[in-house]
């Protein structure tokens, strides 16, 4: 009744009824744009005098890509929310197009990716740099090496993601892919995990690519499957994002903050990475 009462003031139909689902009509998507960009604008009122009263307080909504969630969040989160209590924090795992879209339509505040994105409506800050690892079974002829090159892994069969993820891109740029799983195989599988991944190639063979922070609470086991390569060892950028008119600049500075003091030192210096690209 509301949008039906908007529309005679407005003298537009903003929504095509006749169709199944209800879609907006042509006229109806540009007042939708016109009435986020007005919500959102509003919204800033109240982030201008959180902000400048100095209180580190308020939401943040925050998108984190899926290969970098279970393994970083667990490492700031929880000190994160007990030095800032009057925080909520809200945090969705996504792949990096739809953080972007999120952070254009403001329904995120931050991004937390890999980068860059050369996207000019976007801010990057990098946080750390971290390395890509082999990860093989004892029967490879890669279990054999202490290090391993690029080369090494054309005689291997490497299962990697599924499509949407950017650590997919960066291994099928760094190893030069045409597959997305072991060649001339009776068995393929689509996953989004990383800890998936990892097991199929425990029962099943070949080898896989794992970012460096999802080695780091391995058992035993596990880590002895791990395989570094030599240098300059490939590495993918992490950053957080932003769209360029934020304004919740202390709190996001706060996150900042505590996620430079809860990864490794190791990762942060890193002098001239080996930066994979992935778009």
């Amino acid at each position: 009744m509301q949008l039906q009462k908007l529309e005679e003031q407005l003298e537009v139909l903003i929504f095509d009824r006749s169709k199944q689902p209800v879609v907006p009509t042509e006229m109806g998507e540009k007042v939708i744009a016109q009435a986020r960009v007005v919500l959102k604008e509003a919204k800033r009122i109240s982030d201008i005098i959180v902000n400048e009263s100095g209180k580190i307080k308020g939401n943040l909504r925050i998108g984190i890509i899926p290969t970098l969630a279970p393994y970083l969040l667990p490492l700031f989160i929880a000190e994160f929310l007990k030095k800032y209590p009057e925080v909520i924090v809200n945090v969705e795992e996504l792949v990096t197009k739809e953080i972007i879209s999120r952070l254009n339509n403001d329904l995120l505040d931050i991004g937390i990716l890999v980068a860059p994105l050369h996207d000019s409506s976007i801010i990057e800050r990098p946080l750390f740099y971290e390395h890509f690892i082999g990860y093989v079974v004892s029967k490879s002829g890669l279990a054999k090496k202490s290090n391993i090159t690029v080369r090494d892994l054309m005689t291997e069969n490497i299962w990697i993601l599924n499509g949407g993820h950017c650590f997919r891109e960066q291994v099928i740029n760094f190893c030069d892919l045409k597959a997305s799983g072991p060649e001339n195989s009776s068995f393929t599988y689509e996953s989004g995990s990383i800890e998936a991944i990892r097991r199929l190639v425990d029962t099943y063979g070949g080898v896989t690519l794992l970012p460096e922070l999802s080695t780091f609470d391995m058992e035993s086991s596990s880590s002895e499957k791990l395989r570094y390569f030599k240098e300059p060892e490939p590495s993918r950028e992490v950053s957080r994002v932003m769209y360029r008119s934020y304004l919740k600049k202390k709190l996001v500075d706060a996150l900042f903050d505590e996620i430079m003091e809860s990864v490794p030192k190791s990762m942060l210096g890193r002098k001239q990475p080996n930066i994979v690209n992935w778009i």
